[in-house]
């Protein structure tokens, strides 16, 4: 437990972050099952549909601090590979 009110605070605005930083996976996950599911019924059109909306919301969580950049460009490197398998 804090003994002191800034660490106090610290506490609150990590408990706050870890909600926020939760929540923000969480969607990024959304988005990603999407595009699998797409590419797994084999429509290339709505897995690339997917994609792009998936990669914004990817690239998103980088700017907001919730994922590393290179973490979120392996992310988007594999769903496109994976894309461009269906053919």
């Amino acid at each position: 437990m804090a003994n002191h009110r800034n660490a106090e605070k610290a506490a609150r605005q990590a408990a706050r972050r870890t909600l926020t930083n939760r929540d923000r996976i969480s969607r990024i996950r959304t988005f990603i099952r999407k595009v699998e599911e797409a590419i797994t019924s084999g429509s290339k059109e709505a897995a690339v549909a997917a994609a792009r909306v998936a990669e914004s919301e990817i690239m998103r969580g980088v700017s907001k601090g919730t994922l590393h950049k290179n973490t979120a460009s392996r992310k988007v490197a594999r769903l496109t590979k994976r894309i461009k398998a269906i053919a």
